[in-house]
């Protein structure tokens, strides 16, 4: 997937990596590919590539992920409005994430 990047440094992505279990739930169902599991925890790979759906932070059983949601869904609307395709935010709307 390209790098989609909203705003420089200002996503409100955050993990504690303290209580993540390397479900993999978070790479599972982020549509920006944001993390990657290694030596069994989370890691967020590219931060300003997370476009605030929440998708990952509502699958997150053990409450490692937070983020502000709304943001980056009105992005992904807009973008597929301009694009002339379905506006979506790249999730399936199933995990709640928007």
């Amino acid at each position: 997937m390209s790098a989609l990047v909203y705003l420089k440094n200002v996503v409100t992505l955050q993990l504690n990596e303290e209580k993540c279990t390397a479900c993999g739930m978070c790479v599972t169902v982020c549509p920006h590919e944001v993390f990657t599991i290694s030596d069994r925890k989370a890691r967020i790979v590219n931060r300003d590539q997370c476009m605030e759906c929440g998708a990952c932070a509502r699958n997150c059983a053990k409450g490692a992920l937070s983020v502000k949601t709304g943001v980056g869904c009105a992005a992904g609307i807009l973008q597929g409005v301009l694009k002339g395709t379905e506006p979506t935010c790249g999730c399936s709307g199933e995990s709640g994430c928007c």
